[in-house]
């Protein structure tokens, strides 16, 4: 299953379920099948956001990703999409809305 992220402020993002559950689940919002992030809850999903993607960076472990084995090998590595790349669309997303003070509405 796919979700559809939605602003009036930029693109829409589609991600796999997965990872939208993930990312949602940083945020501290429920990865129901639709739902909505106010203006209002931005400046701290931002936070939460680039906060676990320093500490992936900061301790080499793909946090929050139940999916991810540690301590593979280094052609492994390379090929692991980290939680920075998943991010980053939904992140200018938060930030193109915020500036614009358009809310953020997900489907799946």
């Amino acid at each position: 299953m796919l979700y559809r992220f939605k602003s009036q402020a930029s693109a829409d993002v589609v991600m796999l379920e997965a990872n939208a559950r993930q990312l949602l689940d940083i945020i501290g919002k429920a990865a129901a099948p639709a739902g909505v992030i106010v203006v209002d809850q931005m400046p701290g999903a931002i936070a939460s956001l680039e906060a676990a993607v320093a500490r992936e960076a900061r301790d080499g472990k793909h946090n929050r990703d139940p999916n991810a084995v540690e301590d593979h090998d280094a052609e492994s590595e390379a090929q692991h999409v980290g939680l920075h790349q998943r991010a980053t669309p939904l992140l200018n997303m938060l930030k193109e809305s915020l500036a614009e003070k358009k809310d953020i509405v997900w489907g799946a």
